[in-house]
This record gives structure tokens, sequence and C-alpha cells, in this order.
């Protein structure tokens, strides 16, 4: 019988570890301007993973192992702790990030070095990281326009351009996640974000290259092709772009971006944490979609006009589909005509409903509603 080694059986152990690992920021840190390489960016996330957002580190504080660093990492050199030195010092000297703020008639750029403080000794395991008190906000108590990824997926990546531009791509997702069960959004506005459109000025400055790769066609090949492939190569997603020209130029790139499908029976989907989590918030979320249909006034409109029975208030899954795709429209049908022209609408699609469109209610509901906003708002321009 082979013995595994105590020091590979660690390493595996410290993997596991990190893949439960999810790094949390505020859009604008994912959107902010990265003044570092690769290195200190990577060192930065897994020293996030290490913060509780809902119990924030005392002073600042938090400890990382050096085992957990190599691993992160994948270094198994004998020159790795002078390798280790030389990231933290390169972390510390060069590594800033500049966030940009609108403020007035316009903006206010501000320069945080994220990790000032280090400390470490040669014949112990703990590294001891504190963040600057400015860098705090964008990481804790964060309840809106946040992003969440998994930390195993950055350790994948092998340039800081695939690092900024999946922290992007991932907060659009999320967004796109989000909406897409919760509601609130219009589903082509929900599309965008599985979708998402950045401008060239924007692309350049968000990955620090707007004095580098000045002909589009090297820029293309170092920033956009090669992250893109690494992002599809070594993480969940799936993702591809194309140019939108204006004129003869480049203007905007259009992301688009798929989840790779695991399958269900998998192992490693009922082993993960991440996937654990968003089965979790999707089922909390829909739940919550539940709850705001029950008490919308348009459920009750429905109600009265026979177009839901009771049966229907009894299946989830329809509640939270009007709540997501309906009652957003007639909210906007609200806003031009008021609860009466809502109450109008929903008769007359009463007396047009048939044996197919009782038993697919909310697609009917849908389908109906986008086809008479457009109507009336035709006939307010043609009034106004």
């Amino acid at each position: 019988m082979s013995i595994i080694p105590e020091s590979n059986t660690r390493q595996v152990q410290t993997l596991n570890e990190l893949s439960k690992r999810k790094v949390v920021e505020h859009n604008s840190l994912i959107t902010s301007i990265a003044k570092m390489d690769k290195t200190p960016l990577k060192m930065f996330e897994l020293a996030v993973s290490l913060i509780d957002t809902e119990n924030p580190p005392k002073d600042q504080t938090v400890y990382l192992s050096k085992r957990e660093l190599f691993a992160f990492f994948k270094v198994d050199d004998n020159d790795k702790h002078s390798r280790f030195k030389e990231a933290i010092e390169k972390m510390q000297k060069q590594a800033f990030f500049q966030i940009k703020k609108e403020q007035d008639k316009g903006y206010k750029f501000v320069s945080i070095v994220p990790i000032p403080y280090v400390e470490w000794t040669d014949y112990h395991d703990e590294v001891l990281i504190r963040f600057s008190p400015e860098i705090m906000p964008y990481l804790i108590n964060l309840k809106t326009n946040f992003t969440q990824h998994a930390l195993s997926e950055i350790s994948e990546l092998n340039s800081k351009y695939a690092v900024i531009l999946y922290r992007w791509l991932s907060m659009n997702y999320n967004q796109y996640e989000h909406y897409s069960v919760k509601g609130g959004r219009r589903e082509e506005q929900i599309e965008r974000y599985r979708n998402p459109e950045i401008s060239i000025g924007d692309l350049r400055e968000m990955t620090d290259t707007i004095s580098e790769y000045k002909d589009f066609r090297n820029f293309e090949k170092r920033i956009l092709k090669n992250s893109v492939q690494e992002i599809t190569n070594h993480t969940t997603f799936n993702v591809t772009y194309e140019k939108v020209k204006k004129g003869r130029s480049i203007n905007s790139i259009i992301f688009h971006i798929n989840k790779k499908q695991v399958a269900d029976n998998s192992s490693y989907k009922l082993d993960d944490p991440v996937y654990i989590d968003d089965k979790i918030r999707q089922e909390e979320s829909e739940n919550e979609l539940v709850l705001q249909a029950m008490d919308s006034p348009y459920t009750k409109l429905l109600m009265e006009q026979f177009l839901l029975s009771y049966l229907d208030l009894m299946d989830k899954k329809i509640l939270a589909g009007l709540q997501k795709n309906v009652y957003p429209l007639y909210d906007d049908l609200k806003d031009l005509r008021g609860l009466n022209g809502v109450k109008e609408h929903l008769a007359y699609i009463k007396d047009k409903q048939d044996d197919y469109s009782k038993k697919n209610i909310t697609k009917y509901l849908k389908k109906s509603i986008e086809q008479y906003l457009p109507i009336v708002k035709r006939q307010d321009i043609d009034h106004e």
C-alpha cells in the first residue's frame, strides 16, 4: 500500500480550504484602476477572502497562512520564501487603487494603498496583514452594489488583465443572476447585464493601458483575446465578445457571458459551497418574490378579474414569475395611466383569454402588457 506524503496531504487540504473562499468587494473597487501587476493584485484578492463582511476584523487586521499563500500561487520550489518577500515588498511599494467618484460637476480621484503593513517571521507560518482604513468601506458592511466571486477562479488566471476583466464580468453577471430571480428590471435590461458593453476608453482606463498598445490590433491581442481565452479556459464563464464600430473606429466592446453547466448529479456541485450558497440564495430570492407578489395590488386586481385562481396563489413559480416579469411593466402602465389604466387593461385581456393562456398565465399576461405599452406610449406622443 502506497503512503501519501504528509506534505501532499496538507497541500490538498489547503487547496480545498481555498476553494471554499469568496472575495466580496464594492463595485467601485471593481471598476477602479488597479495600479499594480498581477501578483500584488492576486495577493490582495487572497487577503480580502479572509474578511468576514458581517464581522469586520479588529484593527483592519487578518492573518494569512504562508502555506495557503504558496498553494494559492502554486509555488513549491526552494526559492519560495524569497519570492514571497519580494512580492510583499512590491505590493507595498507599487500597488494602489485609483478610484473615480462623481462629485459636483466632475470627478474626484482617490488613490488608496490597500495594504500598508505586513508582518511575518521566517520561523512561523502566520502572516499578519493590515488593510488601510480607507480601503475598508469597500470591503465590509456591503448591502448594495457589491460583487462576490470565488477565490479559486482568480488563482487560475495568469495575467493582470484577465484578473481585472474577470472581476468586471463577474460584477455584471452577478447583477444578471440577481435581477433574473428577484425582478425589478425589464427583460432587455437584465440581458444587458449578461451582455455588458464597455467603451474602449473605459476599458483602457480600467486596465491602465491608456498609454499602452495604442494600435487597437495590439490592444485586442494582448488585452482582449488573451484575457477572454484565459477566463474561458480557467473559470466557470464562457466569454466571447464583439466589436462595435462608430464610423471607421472601434468604439466599444460587447461581451457575451455564459456560465458553464455542470451535471446536477455531479459530486462537485453537491460538495461545492459556492454552488450550495447560490442555490440557497436563489430559493431565498424566490421566496422574497412570492411575498412581494402576495402583497402587490396587481395580484388583487388579477384575482378580481378572475385571471388568477386560488390554486395559482399556491404556485410559487407563478407568483415569482409575475413579480419578476410582469409587475414591473404594470408599474410602467400605472405611471402612464394610473391604477385605473391597469384595471382597464386587465378587463380587456380577460375577454380575450383562451384555454391555452389559462395554462400559461404568466406568459400570457407578460405578452399582453408588452404589446399594449408601446400603444399607450404612442398615444401619449400623438396627444402631445
